[in-house]
């Protein structure tokens, strides 16, 4: 089983950004993390991080026919991309959206998300965990299915 991980715009400054709200752990913590979780649930990671929607877009209309399905942070396209959003809906893959803060918590903007909707399960609020756990919710659904 190979999974898609996706890191949205600005997640390259993990461990930088605002510590208080994201977290010390950088965006290479996260993916040697996440490789550790993979290797032990024995399923394979491609994993891609950009900062420009229209390539997040490619990588899940192309990496669609490799994986199973997809775990997304799409940082601040959570409240802004219907495009993202359809590109997910459209390859029909499973996905769980996932968030290292409590965007609930947080500025009314950032309440809003055009994916949780659709999304297969959404984790936000545990730091690097709320990764882990949704790899291992997407993994169980897939395994499941």
């Amino acid at each position: 089983m190979r999974i898609g991980v996706i890191h949205g715009p600005n997640l390259q400054l993990l461990g930088k950004r605002e510590p208080e709200v994201y977290g010390t752990a950088t965006l290479s913590d996260v993916n040697e993390a996440l490789e550790r979780l993979a290797s032990e649930l024995g399923v394979t990671l491609e994993t891609i991080q950009s900062n420009h929607e229209g390539e997040i877009v490619d990588f899940v209309s192309d990496a669609a026919g490799r994986v199973g399905g997809f775990l997304i942070n799409p940082g601040g396209l959570t409240h802004t991309s219907v495009v993202l959003r359809d590109a997910l809906v459209g390859v029909e893959r499973p996905f769980v959206e996932v968030h290292l803060s409590n965007t609930a918590g947080r500025e009314e903007f950032r309440r809003r998300s055009f994916l949780s909707p659709v999304a297969s399960g959404v984790v936000l609020g545990f730091g690097l965990q709320s990764y882990l756990l949704g790899l291992r919710g997407l993994v169980g659904k897939l395994s499941d299915a």
